[in-house]
């Protein structure tokens, strides 16, 4: 049995057997065991008088072990039940003086250095039971909303973004590649006879799938070759990509809403205890801070209120007047200052319309084309695209996305104006020719979500083995 199917069935008096790994071992006596399938532990207690010696002082924080015994109400505080050991055998040895992860409080910069362990800790086996219970409730909610599951590439010669931070896949020998007659590398030669690289996005290819099924989203992996060490930023991450034929910016923006509210309301529900834990441990950190930088709201009532709320929508002018004219920008606050309309919003920008200006989630629409994808629907005053972004509190920017430029000749106008090779999209632009219809789309960044619902501030946090500049350990 699992220790979470003991707190779910509780079969009193009855005799159970349970593997799990030694949180905590007091007074040659009491061992508390989990399993990683909740984050409340049993209490074991040992008849330590007629248990071997040799047995007891191989139960270590850290040590595998597995406990036969009787399940009975708990004589003590703090659980309902326990089990009374009969036999134990140790499974795992666990070297206390070497395990690096011991009952006490540890940095997290420590527990970076240690990803292979920091699972052990209440902390991050609570974020990866939330990250698994959002990953599950994302599939649910695209499937009961008649959605197709479609898997895009992650090899690509398409770089959905242009920005040209992509990492390149090869198998040629760099140091003793062919020169073409441009002397550059000749990629005919290599595996794919072209230039290939890691996908920044799925966006593309779900376009074309969309065209033939409907809604449909594509969930994986992306990258991302930016020399950026923010605790923003990883250079490995999770897109979540719906795409919708026949939808306008305005089904984007209303879809968007409503999927982040029901895949963290399923979270609310599904993970009590690990919010409940993350909870506590943040209002114990905001309690140390100074007053003014203390959150208004601890982390169940930001769930709560961003489900609760209509998220407000702005267009981007109004977002810049507001910032124009704001304290900060007057008084010269912002490291990036808000001056002449076309900047592109930094994430100081972002967090001060959320979290100080409308206090709630903000959607910002109609932005600049010229800060804009190539694939973005251009509108009628030729200046702005139907873009939108989500804009979370302490987060930023959580989702991007826009209707689609569906009229063949603006995008192959778009195209050329940012000197993309238009050979390179010769599929992309056969969508506008065979049966093109108005879509759009977004993307989220799963580990910003998760950022969001764990309330942690880094997001090396939230993915198991986080990849960033200079960093690929583990």
């Amino acid at each position: 049995m699992t220790v979470k199917d003991l707190f779910l069935k509780t079969p009193i008096s009855k005799t159970i057997s349970i593997k799990g790994w030694v949180k905590t071992f007091r007074a040659n006596r009491f061992i508390s065991l989990n399993d990683g399938s909740q984050f409340q532990s049993i209490q074991c207690v040992v008849d330590y008088e007629n248990t071997d010696s040799e047995i007891l002082n191989n139960i270590n924080t850290g040590a595998s072990v597995k406990i036969t015994g009787t399940l009975v109400e708990s004589q003590g505080k703090g659980q309902k039940i326990e089990i009374k050991v009969e036999k134990i055998e140790i499974l795992g040895k666990c070297d206390p003086e070497e395990y690096p992860i011991q009952p006490k409080k540890h940095s997290l910069e420590f527990l970076r250095e240690n990803a292979h362990l920091r699972i052990r800790t209440n902390t991050f086996s609570s974020i990866f039971r939330i990250r698994s219970s959002i990953s599950y409730a994302i599939h649910k909610y695209f499937k009961e909303n008649g959605f197709v599951y479609v898997n895009t590439p992650i090899i690509t010669g398409s770089d959905a973004e242009g920005a040209g931070e992509m990492f390149k896949v090869t198998t040629l020998d760099i140091n003793n590649a062919d020169i073409d007659s441009e002397k550059k590398i000749d990629f005919s030669k290599d595996f794919f006879g072209k230039e290939t690289n890691l996908t920044v996005s799925g966006q593309l290819e779900a376009e074309s799938m969309a065209m033939g099924l409907g809604n449909v989203y594509t969930f994986g992996p992306t990258f991302r070759a930016e020399n950026s060490n923010t605790s923003r930023h990883l250079a490995e991450f999770w897109m979540v990509e719906p795409e919708m034929a026949f939808s306008d910016l305005d089904d984007n923006m209303n879809l968007a809403e409503d999927f982040i509210k029901e895949v963290l309301r399923y979270v609310i529900d599904d993970c009590k205890e690990d919010l409940m834990f993350l909870n506590e441990r943040l209002v114990s950190e905001d309690k140390a801070k100074p007053l003014k930088d203390r959150n208004e709201l601890n982390l169940i009532e930001r769930l709560n209120f961003v489900v609760d709320n209509d998220f407000k929508r702005i267009n981007y002018t109004e977002a810049f007047d507001i910032l124009r004219n704001s304290k900060p920008n007057k008084k010269k606050k912002f490291k990036y200052p808000i001056n002449e309309w076309g900047v592109d919003l930094q994430s100081e920008h972002e967090r001060f319309l959320v979290e100080k200006h409308f206090k709630k989630p903000v959607i910002i629409y109609d932005y600049p084309a010229k800060i804009k994808a190539f694939y973005m629907r251009m509108n009628e005053d030729g200046k702005t695209v139907k873009a939108m972004d989500i804009l979370f509190p302490g987060i930023g920017e959580i989702v991007g996305g826009s209707q689609r430029e569906e009229r063949l000749e603006v995008l192959k106008e778009r195209i050329a104006e940012l000197n993309i090779d238009e050979k390179e999209l010769w599929w992309y632009l056969d969508l506008r020719k065979y049966g093109t219809v108005k879509h759009s789309g977004f993307g989220l960044g799963l580990e910003r979500l998760i950022l969001f619902a764990t309330g942690m501030s880094n997001i090396r946090d939230v993915i198991p083995f986080p990849r960033t500049p200079k960093n690929a350990e583990f």
